[in-house]
């Protein structure tokens, strides 16, 4: 672990924003475009895709982050890892959501986390289509868009018969364990929403939605938005209530009381 000063965190938080505008001269000119598209295998769902706006934005942070901070190693989706001497590791998933890139959906987003050996520090989630930047770092979080920023916390809801839970796709749950839990745990909540990656934790450290429940996640899938949500009042696990940062399956939630209320439905389906 390397122990990161106010000073260091903030400048830290101000590169992973410049790695994001410079992620966006790559991403933004192909969406919308009609971007050609290829398969990867081995996804919970029949069609993983991969374009060239993933692999070029990602190469595009890997070198920036090689000039500035050569001794930091990086853990990307699209190009793998890389060692560093540092116990500092960027975490970067280009385009979260690339189903969504495709489709002309703007809820995609570039992920840009930065692991201090020990856990996440620092987070970011930019979605610049829509000119948003979702900033986290230890005990507060914000949403920078047109020049402003503004201090995100998450809501207040505390049961589940008041909150909005939502899924990227309910095809992640793939066991039938994992499936009931999820049945019940939406049959208890007031509203569901599917289809939005990244964009809805973001959603949940902004106040706008309650409680993310997900499964088969990759550490690059999650290890950004950690500090946004926790930053923002959130709390963030796996479904046994430990450490998430190495993906698997999700559970994030607006309070810790609507954390425990979804545990307890959760928790016989969570991986040993």
């Amino acid at each position: 672990m390397t122990r990161l000063s106010e000073r260091d965190i903030d400048e830290l938080a101000a590169f992973a924003e410049e790695l994001a505008a410079a992620a966006a001269t790559v991403t933004l000119p192909h969406f919308r475009t009609g971007i050609a598209v290829e398969e990867k295998t081995g996804h919970f769902t029949s069609f993983d895709p991969v374009t060239e706006a993933d692999r070029g934005s990602e190469a595009l942070m890997r070198q920036i982050i090689g000039e500035r901070y050569p001794d930091h190693g990086v853990l990307g989706e699209e190009h793998g890892r890389k060692q560093g001497s540092s116990p500092l590791t960027w975490v970067l998933d280009p385009i979260d959501g690339t189903r969504s890139f495709i489709a002309g959906i703007p809820l995609w987003g570039t992920l840009i986390g930065l692991n201090d050996g020990v856990r996440p520090t620092v987070g970011v989630m930019a979605q610049p289509y829509l000119g948003e930047l979702f900033v986290g770092r230890p005990g507060r979080a914000e949403l920078v868009r047109a020049g402003e920023r503004r201090r995100l916390t998450s809501s207040k809801v505390t049961q589940l018969g008041n909150a909005i839970l939502a899924c990227t796709d309910t095809a992640m749950f793939t066991s039938e364990g994992e499936r009931a839990a999820f049945n019940t745990l939406t049959s208890r909540t007031r509203l569901r929403r599917l289809g939005g990656d990244c964009y809805f934790y973001s959603m949940l450290a902004a106040g706008g939605i309650d409680l993310v429940v997900e499964c088969k996640l990759e550490p690059y899938d999650i290890q950004a938005l950690i500090p946004i949500i926790e930053g923002a009042g959130g709390i963030v696990t796996s479904w046994s209530g430990g450490d998430c940062q190495n993906g698997g399956q999700i559970v994030a939630a607006a309070t810790p009381e609507l954390h425990a209320a979804a545990l307890d439905i959760l928790k016989d389906a969570a991986a040993s």
